[in-house]
This record gives C-alpha cells, sequence and structure tokens, in this order.
C-alpha cells in the first residue's frame, strides 16, 4: 500500500472472466456475502508474491474460482473516489482502491463445480443483446426515459460542463436522431444510464431508492463492477474485429454453425450465414479436421483453428460489417 494524507492507496486487480455456456456469454461473478450482489474475482495485488499484475490476476482467478485463464488483457485502470463507497460516507481514512482491471477468456469444463457461479452477461446488459431483434427494453423503458432526461437538461440550458450535451450523447451512445448503433459502446450506454440515474449503482451511489423491479435496467453489481464489465465487452466486440480471439471459447474442433453462433453472442447481433462463411473462408482463420459431427442430425464437417494465420497477417480477425440479418 502507497501511503497518502488520507489512509494511503492500495493496488486491486479484478477480473471480468468471460466464459461461453452453449452459445451464450457468461460472466463469472461469485457471492461477496448476504447483502451484497454476485461481483467480480479480485484482490490485491502483492508485490512480493507476485512477479508480473498478470501472474497475480492469474493467481487470484485459480485461488478464488478454481479457473485456469487462457487469454488475458489489461482494460483500465479504475480510481474514481468514491468508487467503493458513496461520497459523503465518511470513510476518510480507509485506502483508496485503485482497480486495474483485466478481461479474462476460459473455457467451462464440462461439469465443473464452479458452472453456478457463471451467470449470463445479458442480465446485466439486457439493452446489447439484439441477436433477436432490437430489444424491447430500449423503446419499452430506456430510450423514453433518457428522451426525458435530455430534454430536462435543454430546458435548463443543458450546462453540465461537458462537450456534448445530454441529447448529442444519448445519439451516439444509442444511436438514435439517424446516427449508426455501434455495438463497441458498451461502456458509453453504461455511463450514460449511470449519468441519468437510471440504473441502481448512481441511485446506490447517491444514496436515492432503489429502482422498482419493473423498472430495472439489468442486474446490479457491487461497487463499480458493472462498470469494468461492460469495459470488457466493449473490448472483446472490438476485439473481434482484428484478433482471432473467439477461438480461446471454442473447443478444439467445431462446425462453422457453432463458430458463427458464437461470434453473434459476442457481439450482440445476427450473422448473415453465407456472409460469415465467406469471410471465415477467405480469413484463413480455419481448417477441416476431415471429421464430422456424429450426433442426430445431417453430419457437419468440423474445423479447427489455424494457427499459421498469426504469422501470415497482423490482424487476423473477423472483419463483421455493421449489423446484418439473414
Amino acid at each position: 500500500m502507497i501511503a497518502t494524507g488520507g489512509g494511503g492507496i492500495e493496488i486491486n486487480l479484478t477480473a471480468v472472466i468471460l466464459a461461453m455456456r452453449g452459445d451464450e456469454p457468461v460472466v463469472y461473478a461469485s457471492s461477496l456475502g448476504a447483502a451484497m450482489p454476485p461481483g467480480l474475482p479480485s484482490g490485491p495485488f502483492d508485490p512480493g508474491r507476485h512477479r508480473t499484475l498478470e501472474l497475480g490476476l492469474r493467481s487470484f482467478a485459480q485461488e478464488q474460482a478454481g479457473l485456469t485463464l487462457g487469454y488475458v488483457e489489461q482494460l483500465y485502470t479504475f480510481g474514481d473516489r468514491g468508487r467503493l463507497l458513496p461520497e459523503g460516507s465518511g470513510e476518510v481514512a480507509a485506502p483508496h482502491l485503485v482497480s486495474i482491471g483485466y478481461l479474462a477468456l476460459t473455457r467451462m469444463a464440462s461439469g465443473a463445480a464452479q458452472r453456478e457461479n457463471f451467470l449470463p452477461l445479458y442480465t446485466f446488459f439486457p439493452w446489447e443483446d439484439w441477436r433477436g431483434g432490437r430489444p424491447d427494453i430500449l423503446d419499452r423503458v430506456l430510450l423514453p426515459a433518457l428522451e426525458r432526461w435530455a430534454s430536462e437538461a435543454e430546458a435548463g440550458g443543458d450546462a453540465e460542463g461537458r462537450g456534448l450535451t445530454r441529447r448529442e450523447r444519448l445519439a451516439l451512445s444509442f444511436g438514435v436522431d439517424g446516427t449508426p448503433f455501434d455495438e463497441e459502446k458498451v461502456l458509453e450506454r453504461y455511463e450514460l444510464l449511470y449519468s441519468a440515474g437510471l440504473v441502481d449503482e448512481a441511485r446506490r451511489d447517491r444514496r436515492q431508492p432503489a429502482m422498482p423491479d419493473r423498472l430495472r435496467l439489468g442486474q446490479v453489481m457491487p461497487f463499480d463492477h458493472r462498470r469494468i464489465v461492460a469495459t470488457a465487452l466493449g473490448r472483446l466486440r472490438g476485439k473481434l474485429k482484428y484478433r482471432p480471439v473467439v477461438f480461446e471459447l471454442m473447443a478444439d474442433q467445431f462446425t462453422l454453425t457453432d463458430l458463427q453462433r458464437k461470434v453473434e453472442a459476442i457481439s450482440g447481433h445476427h450473422l448473415h450465414k453465407q456472409n460469415f462463411r465467406r469471410l471465415v473462408e477467405t480469413g484463413g482463420l480455419v481448417e477441416p479436421t476431415g471429421e464430422q459431427t456424429t450426433t442426430k442430425g445431417r453430419p457437419a464437417a468440423l474445423f479447427r483453428f489455424r494457427r499459421e494465420v498469426l504469422r501470415e497477417r497482423p490482424a487476423p480477425g473477423l472483419r463483421l460489417s455493421a449489423r446484418s440479418s439473414g
């Protein structure tokens, strides 16, 4: 811990561990006590024990979740005052906690004891899953509330000391008023909802009553963990386009249909089958194993990730186009 005049600074490592359960993305979140919702695995960085930050994170994942991580990437440093305790709580002597967030990918073992701790990712962000079409929660609850929030500011002059007005932020984040929807802006959408006081974390931090269940926008998380998960999902969606990270979540052998469903699950939108297969094949990302599925129904060819592509191209990802259907 680094000493300061306000009680010191503690470096914390926090992991967003993502896996796939069938065709659904899930995130590891375990109990932090009876009075708190499930949260992300985390712990203090100990330079005497951990040679690097990443090794410390991998150690926490093994100790707290019993998981061996594959791909790991540092996300961001979260250090705002009040991120763990609301402003004015009086806990001035406690260390100021600075969390280094990480995105980590793993494959969920069949029958693993920790399976119940993996929660569906889109329960935290139901407005991000467009695979079945435009989410109902957008037009039923979320956008009308944000429209009222933007209108209130316009009536009062919209002076918040920001470079963008509330309405401009709404358009850029949620793709309204003719602005295209960008699936990578997961964090921007969550931050806008927080600013508008529409997620329970904002109401908790401002010491306001919780939202009624009928208006609740996603499952709440402790501290700023949902913000960290939003950062991770946005990063992963962007990463799909220029790094073959999706294969960290795939079995060693898979069908092209299974691969498409996993990509759709992460990107949050449906992909045209023929276009997707053309993208995969022309990109040289996979190669046939010569085997087929043996389950009931029509046999399907099995493929594997073609690792040589990492040496052949500087950005071997899936150049996904805008939201498509078919």
